[in-house]
């Protein structure tokens, strides 16, 4: 039996056995769940194998990669930056990155990079890894792109793209990457352990993740067997030109290794965040009110950031999807705890999200990457905050 340490608040055990019964029942490997209650911490939960390879434990400060929960960090770069009169939101990216403003984007606002209404989900060719770990020449091959859709008229998950596109935004408005900029004005202020870009110093507190494989493989399943729901978004996985495909594979090659030190140490502000589940918990709760007498968005912001941008069926995705200009917004197969939560998932099941209407904010990260509906290892431990509430 994996043994669970840490501490949780009066009210919110139900937490600790939906995180016991994430190991016992539902695959992870080693894992830490947070959540902060009106600025507070109530629940902070760490437990299991950090690496399976050595047997090295999970401890209290091993950090995690969590793939797409890093937009909500990086989107909150970007609102920072709004709030303080520096970016306007609602002006072309042009007048701030110049070098996009061709091939249909002259128009395209910096909220639609943030809302997934810009279109530029795919860049065509492909760059070399090496070359979009540098960060420069994937800017550069972004600024020509032609979008996908009329900007505006539809939304499609950026998956890979976001981070280079609102990454360039911050860097050419700060004069800072945004891995530096969340460093210096957001980690630095609240003390958290979260890094976009890891410095070297970090790498030995890094958990390594683990891909067990999938009890069916998407790309090869008959297409009858797939649920009706799904199975638009299967049929897309198994084409090499659809629109979902190329969407994911705009470097070559279109995997990538998120644990090799080359790739952790690079800014990929859509994708490799490392930290810890407290860190993210606290960056949340700290849009929503004040931390330790720090408070990083004004109720102004706050409602700037997470009112809804678009929704409905999603280009990429094919599902239906919320968007506010960063963050996702509950929709009813996730309800999180509440209408007015926002926050991101991240590939293979971490999440990290606030309510401002309850005072939550929450963080789940884990090293078992589990794909597809069968992961309800979050899910679990959301609905036990819920039933604490």
């Amino acid at each position: 039996m994996t043994t669970i340490h840490g501490e949780v608040a009066d009210g919110f055990e139900g937490v600790r056995e939906a995180f016991r019964a994430n190991f016992a029942e539902r695959g992870d490997v080693g894992a830490a769940v947070c959540v902060y209650k009106d600025g507070r911490p109530v629940v902070d939960l760490w437990g299991g194998v950090a690496d399976p390879d050595t047997g090295r434990e999970w401890e209290r400060d091993t950090l995690q990669l969590v793939y797409s929960a890093t937009k909500g960090a990086t989107a909150t770069v970007a609102h920072l930056l709004a709030q303080r009169g520096e970016l306007d939101l609602d002006a072309p990216v042009a007048a701030y990155w110049p070098e996009f403003g061709v091939a249909g984007k002259a128009e395209i606002p910096v909220r639609w990079l943030l809302s997934h209404r810009a279109g530029v989900v795919t860049v065509e060719p492909p760059v070399p890894l090496e070359d979009a770990l540098r960060w420069q020449p994937m800017v550069d091959a972004l600024a020509v792109q032609r979008p996908e859709w009329e900007p505006g008229t539809a939304h499609g998950y950026h998956g890979r793209t976001f981070g280079w596109l609102v990454g360039e935004v911050v860097r050419r408005v700060s004069g800072r990457t945004p891995g530096r900029f969340f460093a210096e004005e957001v980690a630095g202020p609240l003390g958290l352990d979260f890094f976009i870009g890891l410095p070297a110093a970090e790498r030995g507190r890094v958990s390594r993740m683990v891909y067990p494989k999938p009890e069916v493989d998407l790309s090869t399943v008959p297409l009858d067997l797939v649920p009706p729901e799904v199975r638009e978004f299967v049929a897309a996985l198994q084409d090499p030109q659809s629109l979902s495909n190329r969407a994911f594979t705009v470097t070559d090659p279109a995997e990538i290794d998120f644990n090799s030190a080359e790739v952790q140490a690079a800014e990929l502000p859509a994708s490799n965040g490392i930290g810890t589940a407290r860190g993210l918990a606290r960056m949340y709760a700290a849009l929503i009110g004040e931390v330790d007498g720090v408070r990083l968005f004004s109720p102004e912001t706050l409602a700037s950031a997470t009112s809804e941008q678009a929704a409905g069926v999603d280009k990429v995705i094919m599902l239906p999807i919320r968007y506010a200009s960063g963050y996702m917004l509950p929709v009813e197969t996730n309800p999180l705890t509440g209408p007015r939560a926002f926050g991101h998932p991240g590939r293979g099941g971490s999440l990290a999200f606030a309510d401002p209407e309850h005072g939550i904010a929450f963080g789940y990260v884990m090293n078992s990457i589990v794909e597809g509906a069968e992961d309800a290892r979050a899910a679990s431990l959301v609905e036990a905050v819920r039933a604490a509430l």
